[in-house]
Order: C-alpha cells, then structure tokens, then sequence
C-alpha cells in the first residue's frame, strides 16, 4: 500500500480551483456589472484633461480631483451604512443610477464651482456601491479563506479586465468627444444598475431568533451596527490604519515613479511601459497567485506583500535603465497582487454578518484616504529631495507590514479578535 503523504500545495490548488468552479451565480452577476462599470470608468482618468481643454488652469483641475477625494472618502462611508440598512442590490441601483445622471451633465456644466460641486458628489455616489457589491461576494460563500478568495478574485480579475478596456476605449473616444466620453460613462453605469437590478437577488436574511418579534430584532440590531460600534473594534482599526499606509506606498507608483523616470531621462512612454507591465502583469498572474496564497495565514501574507511592495517600491530610487526598472515594477506587483483579493477577503473573516457593509465602507474609506493622501504627500516629500521619498517608502512598507500582523498582546492572551 502506497502510504507516501499527500502533497499539501497540490491539494490546496485543487480546493482553490473547486472553489473557482463552485461560485454561485451572484459572484459571477456582481463580477459582470463591475466589469462593464470599469469599461466606462472614464470620468476620473479624463477629467484633467478635460477642464485643462476648457481652458481651466491646473490649479483648478487640482480643486476638482481634491472634491472628488473626499467625495469618495464619504461615499464609502454612506455605501456601508446603506448597504447594511437597505440591502446590497438597492444600494448598488441607488449609486449607479445616480451618478449616471450626474456624469452625464458634467459637459454642460459651465462655472467651476458648479464643476467642483458635480463632480464632488459623483465622487460619493460613484463609491456607494462598492462596500455593497464586497458584501454580495461575502454573503454569496460559505465562511472559508479558499471561498472568500475565489470570490474576490473573480471579482478583481473582471476589475482589472475591463480597467483595461475602459483605458483604450476612453482614450479613442476623448480623440473624438468629450461629451460622448461622459455620456458612455453615464451608459455604463446606468448598465452596471440594470443588471444588478434585474438579475441580483439579495442573500437571504437569517431567521429571527425564537421568541423575539420582528420589530424588537431590528431595534437591537439597529442599536448594535451603527459606526459607533464599528469603530470600537481595536482589530479592524488596526486593518484600516495598515490600508492607509500600504495605499500611501503603492499609489507613488503613480507619483514618485514617473518623477524618478523623467529625472533618469527616460520618456513618458517608457513610463507607459512600465505600467503596461504592471496591468499586463496582473491580468495574467494575480488570480493564479491568489490561489497560491490562499493556503498561508491572512495575516501573513498581508505582511509579507506588503514589505514586498514597499521594498520594489524604494528600489526604484536605486535604479536607473529601463531593465532594472522593469525588475523593481515586477517586484511590487508581485505584493500588489498577493493582498489585492486576500485584503478584503480578510476583511469578511472580522465582520460579524450584519455590519459586513460598514466594515467594508470604512475599508473603503481607509484606502481612498490612503490614495488621495499619497500624492499630495509624496510629492511634496520628492520636491525636498527624491531620496527623501523613497526612505519614506521603505519605512511606510515595514510599518504596513507590521501593522498586518496581529497584535502581540492579543497573540500572546487569545484574545479574540476586535476585543
């Protein structure tokens, strides 16, 4: 009899690939409403360029991203709290409904502050639905890491599939019209609202407990999932503090990146290049890598990504031809793409079922904050001196990284996690 142990990373592999295979039809619906909501994502990418055009200054075009920042920060915020209260399906209608319309009169807007008021408000409402469509993925699997991730990867793969798209259609289209540019915004997100709300149902809600009536069920679960109560759990402030600073590290991707690659003397297109390999990267390894990861603890895979990111990041510094660029980039999308899905897939494992929503919102906030922040930060931090940013960025990544794992004193108590 052949008593040779089993190999453990094949058996992994086979469960994540089973759990690929066993997604329920709600991931596959919510994974196509993003995709072609990423299709038609022009509006942030195009919007300087846009009022530039217009004859707008930079400083303008500034005020206008600075409104939408917040917008989004405040977006995630009510998405959660909405999706808690009136269910995921409703809320995604409510986002992408909403900001169809408003990003359909941005070309007949003609004041700036009118424009900043606009586009202030399509930046809440086009993140509205986000904690919501996390809450379908995590309300659609049973509460395993493998399922968790499958789900989260579907969802990211079909992100990243139509990001892609959405780059090349947007940049034919604002050759052509910058009114038929936010008009296809508006038709893809008015597409993503039709078939979330024809064909996603929400999860069914969990029976209420023997000898309770309805009404005092949902007064204590009212008084038990306000933000107050979120927010006094010491695990997930401890998460999101890790997300504003690993999204500070990896945004300067977008920042200190292209300013190190201008000083070196390469050309705007050899940055495109390397952000090409980037997306090119992710598109084609991320899932595979995801399943790979999927056996580790979360916790640990979310430290050693994100050192990784933060380490490729600070090698750019140090390197000055297009191979070694090339090489440092291969190095943070390999931690970009280990904590991509596991980040809020992890995120599922802290949230007790019915504040899923406003967990996912605040992660959703936490990683706008870290966005919007970074550039602002980092380039006034390589203004004083480029060397200055990427110590900046080696230390930010070891301070994500410890931040990922659990703290010591709850290891070393078993305390539970949030006490």
């Amino acid at each position: 009899m052949n008593t040779a142990p089993t190999d453990r990373s094949d058996v992994d592999e086979q469960r994540f690939r089973d759990a690929l295979r066993g997604l329920p039809g709600r991931v596959w619906v919510i994974s196509l409403g993003i995709l072609v909501n990423q299709v038609g994502n022009f509006l942030p990418v195009f919007i300087v360029l846009y009022l530039t055009e217009r004859g707008h200054s930079a400083g303008a075009a500034g005020l206008v991203l600075a409104a939408s920042g917040v917008g989004k920060v405040l977006g995630n915020a009510v998405g959660g709290h909405l999706a808690d209260r009136i269910g995921r399906r409703w809320t995604i209608v409510l986002s992408t409904m909403t900001t169809a319309g408003l990003t359909a009169i941005v070309p007949s807007l003609g004041p700036l502050p009118v424009i900043v008021a606009v586009v202030g408000l399509i930046g809440v409402t086009s993140q509205v639905y986000r904690p919501a469509a996390a809450a379908v993925l995590l309300d659609s699997v049973a509460a395993t890491n493998q399922q968790r991730l499958a789900a989260f990867g579907v969802f990211r793969f079909a992100m990243n599939v139509g990001a892609a798209l959405g780059g090349v259609i947007g940049g034919v289209l604002a050759g052509t019209s910058y009114v038929g540019l936010f008009l296809g915004n508006a038709a893809a997100c008015l597409l993503f609202g039709v078939v979330v709300g024809v064909l996603l149902r929400d999860a069914p809600k969990p029976a209420a407990r023997p000898g309770r009536d309805d009404a005092g069920t949902r007064a204590d679960r009212a008084a038990a999932t306000g933000y107050r109560q979120v927010l006094a759990d010491r695990t997930l402030m401890r998460f999101l503090l890790m997300t504003v600073v690993a999204e500070f590290v990896y945004i300067q991707s977008t920042v200190g990146l292209p300013l190190h690659v201008s000083d070196v003397g390469l050309s705007a297109g050899d940055f495109g290049l390397l952000i090409g390999l980037n997306g090119l990267l992710v598109l084609v390894l991320e899932l595979p890598i995801t399943g790979a990861v999927a056996r580790y603890r979360p916790e640990h895979v979310l430290a050693v990504g994100n050192l990784i990111t933060g380490v490729g990041l600070a090698l750019t510094g140090l390197t000055t031809g297009m191979v070694l660029l090339a090489a440092t980039v291969l190095i943070w999308t390999l931690g970009e793409m280990m904590t991509s899905s596991l980040s809020q897939a992890y995120l599922g494992s802290l949230a007790p079922p019915h504040m899923v929503g406003r967990y996912q919102g605040l992660h959703g906030a936490a990683y706008t904050t870290g966005t919007g922040a970074g550039p602002l930060i980092g380039g006034a931090v390589y203004a004083i001196g480029p060397w200055a940013l990427w110590i900046l960025i080696g230390a930010a990544g070891l301070l994500s990284a410890q931040l990922s794992l659990p703290r010591r004193r709850a290891k070393s108590t078993g305390a539970e996690p949030g006490s």
